[in-house]
């Protein structure tokens, strides 16, 4: 080797360490996503019935929102939206598929939407989806053709948490009539409840709807809940040497409602069996959070990562008991209970802890928040999020988003500063159901219905729901 000449090892080394450094520096991105989990259950949104202290723990290290929206009233809509970053009605994404619907061509994610998954995962980003997909049960829209590179979970809409013989739980299922016929609810020795409230038997989750692990279905031994904390825990261990996105979509709590027996034990003291089940599977799911918190801080990854935790809609309270107080309606309405959820943010160092923002934010806004907060990385022009840190941060004091449109069907909505219209029609059709009109900033519980009392506030707000609606596509499905 010639004096002062550089063996090729170190320049190696060297540009091996450049990039390793210029890698940690781009933030990771992790979205804890929770299925029908309602407005008022968590300890921090005023509930001290089933405490949650780690999920409270993200609103306390960053900022809890107390006015955030989702794109739908129901799973697949919602999810929709936060995937791509736009008003699902937007490209025809209206309705939520369940049961064989799953599986029919042409029901799924469009092919050429781009979601968070393709942009983070196009600029070397490891993408990986651990849940619930419900955006598509055929080929054509696997996770994978979606952007990410490692998925285990299941495709449709639900999944029992433990399948028969349910063991290691108590189990609540839905019936159209009782073992000694009649109504309802029939309590087993074994662990099994029958419960005709609901006036129907519970959905046939599992029908082709195996958990997979990439696209080979593979027998899940664990309570689903802790084996997609165990996937996520995993996967930021392995992951925790690059920039990665993990979407941790779990089905907790959606039914099918199943408590595992420690948590069962834990709330003894709930006399009601049916919200003892849903407050052990909150529980379950709090602790789930807390292990892939821990990992986060295990791997040195608290101050280089952005946490998101939401739910995809409000809780179906007469079949869970997941409350949305003190908002009205539930699940696959247009009243603040179905489209209003908890929502909150964690990204130490960068968004100072302990807030609490009452600004309508949007799950639109975690994609744009994420790409911006990218180096290098350009968002596709559609999406219609905004990037959060500079409200967060004190450098933007304006409104993130002054107008949110949905609709479903005849049912539909819309929020204008502190105006919301609703209109809860059929489903394909609004027939003879009226605007209705409500001041949120004075009147949160939508209990007082303007509409005849401001005409011309009315028609101010149906004009741009119209004007809206008029860019939306019609339904793929």
């Amino acid at each position: 080797m010639l004096k002062n000449e550089i063996p090729i090892s170190s320049l190696f080394l060297a540009a091996t360490m450049a990039v390793c450094a210029s890698a940690t520096e781009r933030p990771n991105f992790i979205v804890l996503f929770a299925d029908d989990l309602g407005y008022g259950e968590l300890s921090c949104q005023g509930n001290p019935e089933i405490p949650t202290p780690h999920i409270d723990s993200i609103a306390a290290n960053g900022v809890r929102f107390t006015a955030g929206y989702v794109a739908g009233p129901n799973c697949s809509p919602s999810r929709a939206g936060l995937l791509t970053g736009r008003i699902p009605t937007r490209f025809g994404y209206e309705f939520n598929p369940t049961g064989a619907l799953n599986e029919r061509l042409g029901f799924g994610l469009p092919v050429k939407e781009i979601t968070i998954a393709e942009t983070l995962q196009s600029a070397g980003y490891t993408t990986g989806l651990i849940g619930k997909w419900h955006q598509g049960g055929t080929a054509d829209f696997h996770p994978f053709r979606h952007g990410f590179d490692e998925f285990f979970g299941f495709l449709h809409e639900g999944h029992y948490f433990v399948p028969p013989p349910y063991r290691g739980v108590t189990t609540m299922l839905r019936r159209k009539s009782l073992p000694a016929g009649g109504k309802g609810r029939w309590v087993g020795a074994k662990g099994l409840i029958y419960t005709t409230h609901m006036g129907n038997n519970e959905p046939d989750y599992d029908a082709d709807n195996p958990i997979l692990r990439g696209g080979q279905p593979v027998v899940e031994t664990e309570y689903l809940t802790d084996a997609l904390t165990r996937e996520a825990v995993d996967f930021i261990d392995r992951h925790d040497d690059k920039p990665f996105f993990l979407y941790l979509a779990y089905n907790a709590v959606h039914s099918p409602l199943q408590g595992a027996e420690a948590y069962m034990k834990k709330f003894f003291h709930i006399e009601d069996i049916h919200r003892r089940i849903f407050a052990a599977m909150l529980s379950n799911l709090d602790d789930s959070v807390g292990a892939v918190m821990a990992q986060l801080r295990k791997s040195g990854l608290e101050e280089n990562t952005l946490v998101f935790f939401l739910s995809d809609n409000g809780g179906p309270t007469r079949e869970l008991t997941s409350s949305n107080l003190p908002l009205r309606g539930s699940k696959g309405q247009m009243y603040e209970g179905a489209l209003r959820v908890p929502f909150m943010a964690q990204w130490k160092g960068t968004i100072p802890p302990g807030q609490v923002y009452d600004k309508a934010v949007s799950s639109f806004d975690i994609y744009a928040t994420a790409v911006a907060n990218s180096k290098g990385i350009k968002a596709p022009k559609q999406i219609e999020g905004v990037d959060l840190i500079p409200y967060l941060t004190g450098k933007d004091a304006g409104t993130p988003h002054k107008t949110l449109f949905w609709r479903q069907g005849g049912k539909s909505g819309l929020r204008h500063g502190d105006w919301k219209l609703v209109r809860m029609g059929k489903r394909f059709t609004s027939g003879n159901a009226k605007w209705e009109l409500y001041d949120l900033s004075k009147d949160l519980s939508e209990e007082r219905n303007l509409a005849k009392a401001k005409p011309e506030r009315l028609a101010e707000l149906v004009a741009i729901w119209e004007k809206m609606n008029g860019e939306m596509s019609e339904s793929l499905f």
